[in-house]
């Protein structure tokens, strides 16, 4: 007899002490763990203590019939799974089909050879890691479909996003490049030609940041990138010098505090949130807009140290039903987008959670809006 791979948890149940004493030292001497119960509320309970991987189960007990116990183990979902095999005196036709309907997966005879219980128990327990082992593998398989799904629906997306969001910018350039081309006389002055040019360039400047935009999206899910603490003052002073021809046409008053709480993530990524939160506050906010930034400690949903960081905007606030379209899964933005909100607070959302933050919007209506991420306070052990 091959030794066991490992010590599988074997309980037997009944209620004679030399069948327990001699099944536990043969088995015991055969590599595997034993567990004895001599009724079958024992039974039972020995099993809810702790799962085996296989029952040698008797049937007439006192109390409760060996059918019974496995008629229990059987309805009971975290248990059901576990082989009983059964070993009775009784040898008649109709105990062995009634052993096989409540759930039984053998059945031995008493008296019992040694050598073909140990072979029953060995396939069994084979057989039982070998379900097992689809299990997993079953699993692993739904959750790479489930990764495949996923991914098909963000192509999908893209096609669409693209196809949308490209399309009034490069019809704008169209139009105005056919006019450039074939209808110059239509320009009095080269001033005309130069503002017609601009709008040109505008459009063409628009396509350039969806598509950098979209590159980015896609970029978040691939990479890897490790986690460093964050200069936030200098990464919100580049945001501010890069944002500056929106700066001059908003005029805004934006209110900094007088130091950061130190938070970890990517600094290039980083940038881009705080792009996005403060080009719409801009956009979307007062007149003329005033927009608050902050941080403060923070709990995570797991209990982790986080720091969560804000803009908080004077506008006329958001409806509990625009604030539900903010934040949009990137397979669902070319079905439902906020105004204006959409693909941006998409990478926002993808690049906060990629760090094990969050992203939200707290507002009421003629009230302001305050948009939030959060990252980890505390560098990854």
């Amino acid at each position: 007899m091959s030794t066991p791979v490992y010590a599988a948890d074997i309980l037997i149940v009944d209620d004679t002490p030399m069948n327990q004493r001699l099944l536990s030292h043969v088995l015991t001497q055969n590599g595997y763990k034993t567990r004895i119960a001599g009724t079958g509320k024992q039974a039972l309970e020995a099993v809810r203590q702790a799962h085996p991987d296989l029952v040698l189960l008797d049937i007439m007990m006192p109390e409760m019939t060996g059918y019974d116990v496995c008629e229990q183990l059987k309805a009971d979902p975290a248990t059901h799974s576990i082989p009983v095999v059964f070993l009775s005196a009784l040898d008649a036709t109709e105990d062995k089909v009634r052993a096989f309907t409540v759930g039984g997966v053998d059945y031995i005879t008493k008296p019992f050879q040694i050598e073909e219980v140990l072979a029953r128990v060995e396939t069994h327990l084979s057989l039982q890691a070998l379900r097992r082992q689809l299990q997993v593998t079953n699993k692993d398989l739904e959750q790479k479909l489930d990764e495949l799904q996923a991914r098909n629906a963000e192509l999908d997306a893209f096609a669409h996003t693209v196809a949308h969001d490209l399309k009034n910018p490069l019809s704008t350039v169209l139009g105005f490049a056919h006019i450039l081309a074939q209808r110059p006389e239509m320009f009095d002055t080269k001033e005309d030609m130069a503002r017609e040019a601009g709008r040109v360039l505008s459009g063409a400047q628009k396509m350039y940041d969806i598509i950098e935009s979209l590159l980015l999206l896609a970029g978040v899910r691939k990479e890897v990138v490790d986690l460093s603490p964050l200069d936030m003052s200098r990464i919100v002073h580049e945001v501010q010098e890069r944002l500056g021809a929106l700066i001059q046409e908003y005029h805004p008053q934006i209110i900094l505090p007088a130091a950061w709480p130190t938070a970890y993530g990517y600094a290039p990524w980083i940038e881009e949130v705080w792009a996005n939160y403060i080009s719409n506050a801009m956009k979307y906010g007062g007149q003329p807009p005033r927009l608050e930034l902050g941080a403060e400690a923070s709990n995570g949903l797991n209990g982790k140290a986080m720091v969560r960081f804000w803009v908080r905007d004077n506008g006329p606030g958001l409806s509990p039903e625009q604030q539900a379209k903010l934040f949009t899964p990137f397979t669902r933005i070319h079905v439902t987008r906020a105004k204006g909100h959409g693909l941006g607070l998409s990478i926002v959302q993808r690049i906060v959670e990629k760090f094990g933050g969050e992203v939200g919007v707290v507002s009421q209506p003629g009230e302001g809006s305050t948009f939030y991420f959060t990252l980890p306070a505390e560098a990854e052990t």
